[in-house]
């Protein structure tokens, strides 16, 4: 990027490509942040799953969840899906290298959840009792 002479159009070129940048973050964090994805990316972490185990180990998630799930993670290159051709068809799920790259801040990210748990908890009480009072 070239960057222009006058500092004012500098600052501008800056301000777009920050906001431009902060888009797409946006963006790409609401894709794959949510709670159904990390939780994917997290069993699938373990190795590669069938789609019933997938289910029966993430717990409350429809059939229809975890599919739409799992497309979402495809499309976007952290899944891989394998169909073995027997009667019934045999899918199964695993993490692609950008997914097992993804998996570092997804355990980052739950690690730090159970140490702060308590922290949050305490917050919550204090707020509700704020609230209470008022």
């Amino acid at each position: 990027m070239t960057t222009p002479d006058n500092p004012m159009e500098t600052a501008q070129a800056c301000e777009a490509e920050s906001a431009s940048a902060c888009e797409h973050i946006s963006r790409t964090l609401a894709r794959i942040s949510d709670k159904w994805s990390m939780l994917v990316v997290r069993v699938l972490g373990r190795g590669p799953c069938r789609f019933n185990a997938l289910r029966r180990e993430i717990g409350e998630i429809s059939q229809k969840v975890l599919a739409s799930t799992l497309r979402d993670l495809e499309q976007h290159g952290f899944v891989s899906r394998k169909v073995t051709p027997v009667t019934p068809p045999q899918v199964e799920y695993a993490l692609t290298e950008l997914g097992r790259e993804f998996l570092e801040p997804v355990r980052s990210l739950a690690e730090w959840v159970m140490v702060n748990t308590p922290r949050m908890d305490a917050a919550r009480a204090a707020y509700a009792a704020r609230r209470a009072d008022e």
